[in-house]
């Protein structure tokens, strides 16, 4: 499950931002505790713990003591406003910028988006 050089605390907050996004993990939905994190994975808990605390400041998670950690209302709006935000810098600046060195105009690059994806979504 962890790979790479990236810390195992960064790939675990990733992996929950990223099922919180896709809606796995809805909102008020209890969250694995570290100690489960830890014995799944088998992993240190002081890692899990260094990623739930780092949610937890984003304000993606909170702790309902004596219960555990919960997904955060509106943490799926936060994530898809930053990831939306990002998308367009990240990769449709530059794509945009590549179509235009290629001389493709923006209604060819509609009439494709229309032509592949019918009903005005990319999924």
């Amino acid at each position: 499950m962890f790979e790479g050089r990236e810390p195992i605390y960064v790939q675990i907050a990733r992996r929950i931002r990223a099922e919180i996004l896709a809606g796995t993990l809805p909102e008020e939905e209890q969250v694995m505790s570290t100690t489960q994190y830890a014995t799944t994975y088998r992993i240190n808990p002081a890692t899990a713990a260094k990623a739930f605390a780092e949610l937890v400041d984003e304000g993606l998670l909170y702790k309902r003591r004596g219960v555990g950690m919960f997904v955060a209302a509106g943490a799926r709006d936060r994530l898809l406003g930053e990831h939306r935000q990002s998308y367009f810098t990240d990769v449709l600046d530059p794509a945009l910028a590549q179509a235009a060195v290629l001389g493709i105009d923006v209604e060819e690059l509609v009439e494709h988006i229309t032509r592949t994806h019918p009903r005005g979504t990319a999924r």
